[in-house]
């Protein structure tokens, strides 16, 4: 019935002959480039023969098996993702070769070897006549993506998203202009689109960018990690659970995706009905996009072949940044070497499948998050050769996404935005020779909590992406703002004799410092009785550039190394105060702005500290082992960028993350694709 299905739909084209001419040279080269490398004789003298009809066989039950194990590993959910993506080449390949007589059998474990390394050896040849295998990849993508669109009669508009993650504007501009993008500088040049700048404010993290881009929620993430004193544990939103119940407190279930919208590989849902790959709502991977991916000749064995290949790509540029002394740099070995290749390559091809999948449906609104530039630029440096070069493989994926386009039944605009960028420089640790919490142990009067040894939280994400898919996260209550110290319920300030642990949470080049066995956020004045040499001590280290506590009477106290500047409370939202040289001086024109929006989220710490950033070098200090951060103030990390249709309704002014957001419903509303409870009940 499924082959019956995929036959009916099926038309002819010169694009379909010129894939099937070439998929079959390159399975022939590669069955018999296995076929000689495995041990014993596989194929009597002379069997080109043979091995041209072992070709046609594998294609041939290829076509009949991997629908049905598509819908095995459907019903199978994640378990099967895995299982059957290892399996699949083996079992075709095992029948195939059963049914040709003239070839050796093998055993089940040598059926195993053969089928790995067929991909491999494709792989590599795909490589040569296109300097990558992405171009077979997406054209059968595409094939498939078709033949859904077929069986769905499903026509109008739709919204396609597409996230770049951690690509600042000026680099896309750079990018640009380097001739690196060339399928988005053609929708900006030749397509009537137009490239923006929008401001991220403070933290200029992933999590921030997501609640604002998504939810239109600006007050809820103080950073990408932070100390939660009502739950009295650390939340990290690369951890399924704690994403889950991040998005619970803030959401309003009216996000972006609310009404029918798919979310893929984010962070939080935006409150879609459907998703796959996302943090806050992990659960049992049944999705259709994905199982073709794992079961397709071009999908998880060819994946594997091309993840070993960037651990290896890694692993020499590495090797190249240590032998030329380049600087700054950090650390390339250990599990970033597999997280690499995670991201570029498994991640985001899966992420094209699901997405592919979902377009041919036609699901009304689609959001879909892009990590490989982000995880490289962090290891690697923002501007590097290896960083930029991943801005042309998620360059193409725009392409095929557009070319996607024109053959699904529904016609979706195409947008691509960022959350953040990166800002290059040598980490705190590097620079003092210990870190922000080992320094902070010794300025305190009372054992301090170390931070336990984590890897940068952002690094996380994608391998927790994979595990969440199939098990479900518990959901918390939706407990709405948290208590601030200073409002009229707020516990009262702690006994100094009370005080035992003094909690440091870094997120890049911002951390928030906790005083965890006091509730709610203390004021400037119980921090200085508390721990009095906590705040002078912070701003003798050389490479903290600010240190941010808030007076019980509401005042912001922003100082560094050679003075302080007062924002907000009774001095009024415009007006402040320095004294001695400004502080904020080298951060540039929205910093006080910034450092006020931080003081209104949730969940700040009693102490905020931001990494020395250096306008001459234009590098910041990190507080995690990161070349590339983000989080704090200083450089790119701030300027993200939006890519919009020339024709949609865009305010001229500046954009923040709010206008992003309200930008992007607006245009689901008049697309139609977006029902507004409250104007219906007005109008009714």
């Amino acid at each position: 019935m499924l082959a019956g299905r995929r036959f009916a739909t099926w038309r002819f084209s010169w694009r379909w002959l010129g894939n099937a001419m070439r998929s079959l040279l390159v399975s022939f080269a590669a069955l018999a480039a296995t076929l000689w490398i495995l041990p014993g004789e596989q194929v009597p003298d002379g069997g080109a023969e043979t091995i041209a009809t072992l070709v046609l066989t594998v294609l041939a039950v290829g076509a009949v098996v991997r629908p049905f194990l598509t819908l095995l590993t459907v019903l199978l959910g994640s378990i099967g993702l895995l299982v059957v993506g290892l399996l699949a080449q083996s079992v075709v390949l095992g029948v195939a070769l059963a049914l040709v007589p003239g070839i050796q059998p093998l055993a089940v474990p040598e059926t195993l070897l053969a089928a790995l390394l067929v991909s491999l050896v494709a792989a590599a040849l795909n490589w040569v006549v296109d300097s990558s295998t992405e171009e077979v990849f997406f054209a059968q993508v595409l094939g498939r993506a078709v033949r859904v669109a077929r069986q769905h009669d499903v026509s109008g508009p739709g919204l396609l998203v597409v996230q770049l993650d951690g690509v600042a504007e000026p680099l896309l501009r750079q990018a640009s202009a380097a001739g690196a993008i060339p399928a988005i500088t053609r929708m900006i040049r030749d397509d009537g689109y137009r490239l923006r700048h929008w401001h991220t404010g403070l933290p200029s993290t992933t999590p921030a960018g997501q609640a604002v881009l998504l939810h239109g929620q600006a007050t809820a993430i103080p950073a990408f990690r932070w100390w939660d004193k009502d739950r009295g544990r650390l939340l990290e939103c690369s951890r399924a659970g704690d994403a889950a119940e991040a998005e619970a407190d803030f959401t309003d279930g009216r996000g972006l995706l609310a009404d029918g919208g798919f979310s893929v590989a984010n962070l939080f849902s935006g409150d879609a009905p459907e998703q796959a790959l996302t943090m806050s709502r992990p659960r049992v991977l049944k999705e259709r996009g994905a199982a073709a991916f794992v079961t397709s000749r071009t999908g998880f064995l060819r994946a594997l072949v091309l993840l070993a290949g960037q651990i290896v790509t890694e692993w020499h540029q590495g090797r190249r940044q240590r032998r030329r002394n380049v600087e700054p740099r950090v650390s390339r070995t250990g599990a970033f070497l597999f997280l690499r290749g995670l991201t570029t390559v498994v991640l985001r091809d899966l992420s094209v499948a699901i997405v592919a999948e979902q377009m041919a449906r036609g699901v009304p609104v689609i959001y879909v998050d892009l990590l490989d530039y982000d995880e490289v630029a962090h290891h690697a440096g923002p501007t590097r050769p290896e960083s930029m070069r991943t801005l042309e493989g998620m360059d193409r994926v725009v392409q095929f996404f557009a070319e996607l386009t024109e053959e699904v039944g529904r016609d979706y605009e195409l947008v691509v935005v960022s959350d953040h960028g990166q800002t290059q420089g040598s980490t705190f640790a590097q620079r003092e020779g210990r870190t922000l919490s080992e320094a902070v142990r010794e300025l305190v009067d009372c054992p301090t909590v170390e931070e336990e040894h984590r890897a940068p939280a952002e690094l996380l994400a994608p391998v927790n992406l994979l595990q969440a898919e199939g098990r479900r996260a518990p959901l918390g209550p939706r407990t709405g703002r948290r208590r601030e110290s200073g409002s009229p319920d707020a516990d009262p300030p702690a006994d100094p004799r009370e005080v035992t642990r003094v909690r440091v949470v870094a997120s890049g080049s911002i951390a928030h410092l906790y005083l965890v066995d006091v509730p709610g956020r203390l004021a400037r004045e119980d921090v200085e009785a508390l721990t009095p040499r906590l705040l002078p001590g912070l701003l003798a280290l050389a490479h903290v550039g600010l240190v941010v506590t808030r007076r019980g009477d509401g005042v912001l106290v922003v100082e560094g190394a050679g003075g302080r500047r007062l924002l907000g409370g009774p001095l009024g939202p415009q007006t402040s105060q320095v004294e001695g040289a400004d502080p904020l001086a080298a951060y540039g024109k929205h910093a006080a702005a910034d450092l006020l929006a931080l003081d209104e989220k949730w969940h700040v710490g009693d102490v905020v500290v931001l990494g020395r950033w250096d306008p001459a070098l234009r590098e910041v200090a990190a507080f995690e082992e990161l070349v590339g951060s983000h989080g704090g103030l200083g450089g790119w990390q701030s300027d993200a960028m939006l890519v919009h249709p020339g024709h949609w309704e865009v305010p001229e002014g500046p954009l923040d993350g709010l206008g992003v957001h309200r930008l992007l419903v607006g245009r689901l509303r008049q697309l139609g694709l977006r029902s507004d409870p409250e104007l219906e009940l007005e109008r009714a």
